[in-house]
């Protein structure tokens, strides 16, 4: 359980951010390490309490406590504490696959459901959960894990994203032929091709990669399945045992006021990505670019999405960059005693927003103008707690490009899966039941953003994890994969 009295004898001591005026000048992660004697300080002071909170519930509701993979949180504490970092990662990698993922850019439920987070000073999980791992690839512990047998089974796997990923990894331990198709140049998902390298560098992924051919997956690269010339996932049905659909949720909220169809008004995923690619010198493609260098700039949006658009036009030398938000301000502070150890809406400011953005809250954009057919100004107003406009407090902001994103609203629907023909639920999103994720049609299953809408990387992870448990079942009658 960490140090007994730890929780008492030592303060919370969490990651620093490199200065902002530094970092700004790059899209390298900068993100400061504790020491490895700082880690084990801040792993002491977990208390082993008698119910763990962090752990999680195993539930399928984005609401409950704790660790939606069900990290065994207290028990690698106490084993970083003690330093044996070897079986602490074991222990971490029993439950997730890829924990430098979430050791980067989870929002951490599992802090705020910590005992210490009553008096705001919960143990620093996700900090110690980055180390563990990233010590585990410095002192190569980290291996292929290579079925013993092979069971002769096939199956595919669309979309390699961290849900398909860990799906896909999975069934290749069964000793399952595990093929999975991405429609980009390299696997990731949102992972590559949306969150900035700011925040994950690519190599992150890219040895996980190697981990999973070592492990017998079959990476298809510029398979967009159900597109014209492209694999047909029809075909694929009788091709392969049992097909896994992991793709995102990819279909954008739009805002349909006038001049919307003005220039330089664009889904913040048409910008995000291609930033991505720049970095990492892939080419973009032949679309139109994306800059925000000497631009104001407007995002709509208040959410991780919208922080990611701030990072990076501010690194692209925006003139000014300005969030709006239509909920109202959060408070600064929850009521812990309404809230924990539930997830609480509070005020949170990310290391983007904190690099210098103005944010507004409680607006509602109206209409955009412009001159020559580009857009040049946000017209506004301010709302009140049932959405509605508040007379007089109308206002414009000058805008060169304006980024939406309000987020997602359900995956793509043509293509893929109006050829496969599967059932959906009434938000859009494939429907398929936790129970064994199974889609309307019996070889075929879903998991990840795909069936559960819009959501986080740690519940992708544990989806593709549990839908690879389900598949391994239905093509071998029994499983031994965990949770």
């Amino acid at each position: 359980m960490g140090k007994i009295t730890g929780f008492l004898e030592i303060e919370r001591h969490d990651r620093k951010y490199t200065p902002v005026a530094e970092r700004v000048k790059h899209y390298k992660e900068f993100v400061v390490p504790l020491s490895e004697k700082e880690t084990r300080d801040q792993a002491a002071r977990c208390m082993n309490c008698g119910i763990p909170y962090c752990h999680g519930t195993g539930s399928v509701s984005p609401g409950t406590p704790g660790c939606p993979v069900n990290n065994q949180i207290p028990d690698w504490n106490d084993l970083v504490y003690q330093g044996n970092w070897e079986e602490a990662s074991r222990n971490l990698h029993s439950t997730n696959n890829f924990p430098e993922f979430t050791g980067r850019i989870c929002p951490a439920p599992c802090e705020a459901s910590c005992t210490l987070n009553i008096d705001d000073n919960p143990v620093t999980i996700k900090t110690i959960e980055c180390a563990i791992v990233d010590r585990a690839w410095d002192n190569g512990w980290l291996k292929p894990e290579i079925a013993a047998h092979k069971t002769g089974k096939k199956v595919a796997v669309i979309g390699s994203g961290p849900a398909g990923m860990a799906c896909a990894q999975q069934l290749a331990r069964a000793g399952h032929d595990v093929h999975l198709f991405e429609k980009y140049a390299k696997a990731g998902g949102l992972l590559r091709y949306g969150i900035p390298d700011f925040k994950m560098e690519k190599g992150v992924i890219d040895r996980r990669v190697a981990q999973m051919e070592g492990e017998g997956v079959t990476f298809h690269y510029n398979s967009h399945v159900g597109t014209e010339g492209n694999v047909d996932p029809r075909e694929m049905l009788n091709a392969y045992d049992a097909v896994a659909l992991t793709g995102g949720a990819e279909a954008p909220r739009d805002l349909p006021i006038p001049g919307r169809e003005l220039q330089g008004i664009h889904y913040a995923m048409d910008f995000l990505p291609q930033q991505n690619r720049r970095v990492s010198e892939e080419p973009l493609g032949g679309v139109q670019e994306i800059l925000a260098g000497g631009k104001h700039v407007v995002v709509i949006g208040g959410g991780d999405t919208g922080s990611d658009c701030i990072g990076t036009s501010l690194r692209q030398g925006a003139l000014s960059v300005t969030q709006l938000e239509i909920m109202p301000a959060p408070p600064e502070r929850e009521d812990k005693g309404l809230t924990w150890p539930n997830w609480p809406l509070k005020m949170r400011t990310s290391s983007s927003q904190a690099e210098g953005a103005v944010r507004e809250f409680a607006v509602l954009t109206q209409k955009f103008s412009g001159e020559n057919g580009k857009v040049k100004k946000l017209h506004c107003v301010h709302v009140d707690d049932k959405f509605k406009p508040i007379a007089g407090t109308e206002f414009e902001l000058d805008a060169d490009l304006v980024l939406l994103a309000m987020g997602f609203v359900h995956p793509v629907h043509e293509g893929l899966l109006k050829q496969l023909a599967v059932e959906l639920d009434p938000r859009g999103n494939v429907k398929a039941n936790t129970l064994d994720y199974q889609t309307s049609r019996p070889n075929v299953f879903a998991a990840g953003d795909m069936r559960r809408g819009q959501s986080l990387v740690v519940w992708a992870i544990r989806e593709g994890r549990l839908c690879a448990r389900s598949i391994d079942t239905f093509l071998m009658g029994k499983t031994d994969l965990p949770r």
